[in-house]
């Protein structure tokens, strides 16, 4: 399919709020398709579609490990599990950087395939901080809000500094 180019922090796109699909035809699948296509080129294990300035609630990962990639539409946590994990992330509209975050370390997402059809999935680990961080982001919250201020200022002047050297 295509190569779509990404949104970049802090492109304020990314801090709105995704909107449902309704409509399950032959552009949500070229979409998802294009996604995919993006976050292999990127490179990264997650994306949705207003990294690429869609606004709408579809998110793909491709964890790799075997597993093929997946599309998630209209997902949202149906419950999370109170145990907490620390993970390692980034972000690819914010390239060069990444910054531990505290997620629940279980959830179960509910959500609709590309034909529309309601599904439910039990994911833990690195799936479920994907799971967490892309909803995070279909709501408009950008992952290093969930930093203290002070890792987050010190996360985005390196951001900035990375994006001197590079265009320098």
């Amino acid at each position: 399919m295509t190569v779509r180019p990404l949104l970049r922090f802090p492109d304020p796109r990314l801090k709105q709020r995704a909107e449902p699909v309704t409509a399950f035809d032959a552009a949500l699948r070229a979409l998802a398709a294009d996604m995919l296509d993006t976050l292999r080129a990127a490179p990264g294990i997650g994306i949705t579609a207003p990294h690429i300035g869609m606004p709408l609630r579809v998110v793909v990962l491709d964890l790799g490990g075997g597993e093929a990639p997946r599309t998630y539409v209209n997902p949202s946590i149906a419950f999370a599990a109170p145990e907490k994990i620390v993970h390692q992330e980034g972000s690819i509209s914010m390239p060069g950087v990444t910054e531990d975050v505290e997620r629940h370390a279980r959830v179960r997402v509910t959500y609709q395939d590309l034909d529309g059809e309601t599904q439910s999935e039990d994911a833990s680990g690195l799936r479920a901080v994907c799971h967490q961080h892309e909803i995070d982001q279909l709501d408009g919250i950008f992952w290093i809000q969930r930093l203290s201020r002070l890792k987050r200022d010190r996360l985005i002047k390196r951001f900035e500094k990375i994006g001197r050297v590079h265009a320098g």
